[in-house]
C-alpha cells in the first residue's frame, strides 16, 4: 500500500514545487520594473532626416522644425501661435512682416536681406521660405524678435525652447533612477537619470511625478526619487521688454462723431459745436476706401479743421470701410500692397487737412477673411502716426467670441485710444430691446479692461435708439404672451432723443425707468400693433457716463451729433473735464 502511496505523493509534490516556481516567478516578473526603453525618434515621432522635434515650455509639439543647410526652419503657424503673434505672414505677397514699437520689419520669400523700415540688412541665408499652405521661418530670425531662448540636442534631432518666463517648479534627482513614458515600472523608459540632474515638476502624483528634463524628455519619474521641489523664476538675459509710447490727451476725452455726408454741409461746423458743451475732440466722417487698391475718399474741409482749432476742439477724421460696397476690404488688408497705399493714403489725408489724430471706424470683420491683416493693419498705422505726431484711435464692438481675432491686447499696445461701440446690442434684424442696457455695456467695458489698460479706453454712447413694431404674425391677431417674441414680426427704427421722446408723449404713453437696462422704458398699442422703446436720455446717459468715472477710463465718445437733446450736455460736463 505505501508503495503505491508513494509515486503519487511524489507527483503532488512535483506539482505543488512547480507551481511555487511559477508563482514566485510571476510575482517576481510582477515586481520587477521593466528594462524596456522607448525608441526617442519613435516617441518624438521623426520622420526623416531633415526634422526635429520641437519642444516648447516642456510639451512636445505636435509641429516639426525643418534642417534646411544646418540651419533650423519653423513653420509660421507654430511661430504665431506659440512664439510671437506678432509676426505677420502675407501669403499673397509672399513677404514676413515684423512691427516693433518703431520700426516695421519686412523679409522677401528666399531672400537673405531684410529690411528695419528703409535699412537694408544681411541675415546671412534665407529668412522665411514659402512653402504651398504656409511658410518656413528661420528660428534665429524669430528670436532676434522674441522673448524665447532655445537649445538644439541630437539622436534625434530635437529643439528645446524656452517662451513662458513665469515660474516653475523645480526639483534635482536624488539618486540614479529612469524616467519613463508613464507612471509605472512597466512603463518602457525614456531616460536613465542621474544624480543631482535638474528637472522641471510638471504634475505630481503620489507615487510618480511627470517631469520635463533640460534636453527635452518629458515623461514620470518615482516621487521618491527626487529632492524637495522650489518654485523658480525663469529669466531672459538676453531680452529687453519693449515700451510703447502713446499721444494722449492731458485731460478726459470728450469725442462727439459728426456725421458729414457732403463737402457742403462742413460749413455748418460752427452752429453743431453751439448746440454741444465740453467736447474737445470732433471726428467728422470725411474718409472712406473707395477701390481695391487702397485708394481713400474723402469730403473734407480745412475751413472746419481750421474753425475748431480757433476753439481748442481737435479733429481727429474717421476712415472708415462702409460706404462703398463695390470695394473688398479684407483684399486690400490682406495684401501688404495695397494695404501700404491704404496707410500712405491716410497720413496723406492727415498732413494736408493737418488733422491732429485718425479714427478707424472698419466693421463687419470677420476671423475667415481678415485673420491677423486688420491688427496687422493697425500696428502699421500707428507707427506712421506717432512717427507724426498724430494720435490714433480705434473703434472696436465689445469684445465677443467671434471677434477675439482684433487682438485689443496688441491694439492698445500700438493705438493710443481703443474706443469701445457701446450700441447695437439689438439692431435692426435682432429681438427688440434695447440699444445699449446698461448690463450689456458694463460687461463690454470689464472685459475691455482685461486687455486694454483704463486710460486707453474711451466708452462710445449712443444719442439715438430704436423704436420698435411688433405684429402678430399672419392668421394669429391674439397675442398669448407678449414677452414671447417669436410669436411677432419685428421691425424697428432709428430715432433721436427728442424724436423718440416726441413718439411716446404723441402716443399718450408714459415713459418709466427700467432697472433691468437702466433706462426710461415705454409702450403703447395701436391696434394688435404693440410699440416698445428703451430711451436714449440724460438718465441713460449719466449710467454709463459714471462707469467713465467709476473706472478710470480716458473719457467718452458719442454717437452721432444732431440725435441728442441739448440738456444731455450738462450732464456729460459733470463728469468729464
Amino acid at each position: 500500500m505505501k508503495k503505491k502511496l508513494l509515486p503519487a505523493l511524489i507527483i503532488i509534490g512535483l506539482i505543488v514545487l512547480v507551481s511555487g516556481i511559477i508563482g514566485v516567478s510571476a510575482l517576481i516578473k510582477k515586481y520587477t520594473p521593466t528594462k524596456e526603453t522607448k525608441d526617442l525618434g519613435e516617441y518624438f515621432n521623426i520622420s526623416s532626416e531633415d526634422e526635429a522635434a520641437l519642444i516648447v515650455d516642456n510639451t512636445v509639439s505636435d509641429h516639426k522644425a525643418k534642417i534646411i543647410d544646418g540651419n533650423i526652419y519653423v513653420d509660421y503657424n507654430f511661430v504665431h501661435d506659440s512664439l510671437n503673434s506678432r509676426f505677420y505672414w502675407d501669403a499673397n505677397e509672399n513677404v514676413l512682416l515684423y512691427t516693433t514699437a518703431t520700426d516695421i520689419i519686412s523679409a522677401a520669400a528666399d531672400s537673405n536681406t531684410y529690411t528695419v523700415t528703409k535699412q537694408s540688412n544681411d541675415f546671412g541665408y534665407p529668412i522665411v521660405k514659402a512653402t504651398s499652405d504656409s511658410a518656413l521661418i528661420a528660428l534665429d530670425f524669430v528670436k532676434q524678435y522674441s522673448n524665447i531662448t532655445y537649445t538644439s540636442y541630437d539622436d534625434p534631432s530635437r529643439i528645446v525652447i524656452t517662451a513662458d518666463w513665469t515660474k516653475v517648479k523645480t526639483a534635482t534627482v536624488s539618486k540614479a533612477t529612469q524616467i519613463r513614458v508613464k507612471g509605472g515600472i512597466k512603463s518602457p523608459i525614456l531616460k536613465q537619470a542621474t544624480k543631482d540632474d535638474p528637472v522641471t515638476i510638471l504634475e505630481t502624483g503620489d507615487n510618480w511625478d511627470k517631469v520635463a528634463t533640460e534636453d527635452g524628455i518629458v515623461g514620470y519619474i518615482k516621487s521618491k526619487n527626487l529632492s524637495d521641489s522650489k518654485e523658480t523664476k525663469l529669466e531672459n538675459p538676453d531680452y529687453t521688454e519693449e515700451t510703447f509710447s502713446h499721444i494722449k490727451k492731458d485731460s478726459d476725452v470728450c469725442l462727439a462723431w459728426h456725421q458729414v455726408t457732403s463737402k457742403s454741409a462742413n460749413s455748418k461746423v460752427a452752429s453743431v459745436i453751439s448746440s454741444t458743451k465740453g467736447v474737445n475732440v470732433m471726428s467728422p466722417t470725411w474718409f472712406y476706401l473707395n477701390d481695391n487698391n487702397g485708394n481713400i475718399a474723402d469730403i473734407a474741409s480745412k475751413d472746419y479743421v481750421s474753425y475748431c482749432h480757433s476753439q481748442n476742439i481737435e479733429v481727429w477724421g474717421l476712415f472708415s470701410n462702409l460706404e462703398n460696397t463695390d470695394v473688398d476690404a479684407a483684399y486690400v488688408l490682406t495684401h501688404t500692397s495695397t494695404r501700404t497705399t491704404l496707410i500712405n493714403q491716410i497720413m496723406s489725408a492727415a498732413f494736408n487737412y493737418e488733422l491732429d489724430g485718425v479714427n478707424i471706424d472698419f466693421e463687419n470683420l470677420t476671423q475667415e477673411a481678415y485673420g491677423d491683416s486688420y491688427i496687422e493693419f493697425i500696428r502699421e498705422l500707428a507707427i506712421k502716426c506717432h512717427n507724426n505726431g498724430i494720435s490714433l484711435s480705434v473703434d472696436v464692438t465689445v469684445p465677443a467670441s467671434y471677434n477675439k481675432f482684433f487682438n485689443r491686447a496688441d491694439m492698445a499696445n500700438f493705438a493710443d485710444y481703443v474706443v469701445i461701440m457701446g450700441y447695437d446690442e439689438h439692431y435692426n434684424g435682432s429681438d427688440a430691446g434695447s440699444v445699449a442696457s446698461l448690463p450689456w455695456v458694463t460687461t463690454g467695458v470689464t472685459d475691455t479692461l482685461k486687455e486694454v489698460p483704463a486710460d486707453q479706453i474711451i466708452l462710445g454712447m449712443p444719442l439715438y435708439t430704436r423704436i420698435w413694431e411688433l405684429t402678430p404674425k399672419e392668421d394669429d391677431d391674439t397675442v398669448s404672451d407678449s414677452e414671447d417674441q417669436s410669436q411677432y414680426n419685428i421691425s424697428s427704427a432709428v430715432y433721436g432723443m427728442d424724436a423718440a421722446a416726441a413718439q411716446v408723449s404723441g402716443n399718450g404713453a408714459t415713459a418709466s425707468f427700467d432697472e433691468e437696462s437702466g433706462q426710461n422704458f415705454a409702450e403703447w398699442s395701436v391696434g394688435t400693433t404693440l410699440y416698445r422703446v428703451w430711451l436714449e436720455d440724460s438718465t441713460s446717459l449719466e449710467q454709463r457716463l459714471k462707469l467713465v468715472s467709476d473706472n478710470k477710463l480716458a473719457g467718452a465718445a458719442f454717437w452721432k451729433l444732431g440725435f441728442e437733446n441739448s440738456t444731455i450736455w450738462d450732464t456729460v460736463i459733470k463728469y468729464l473735464d
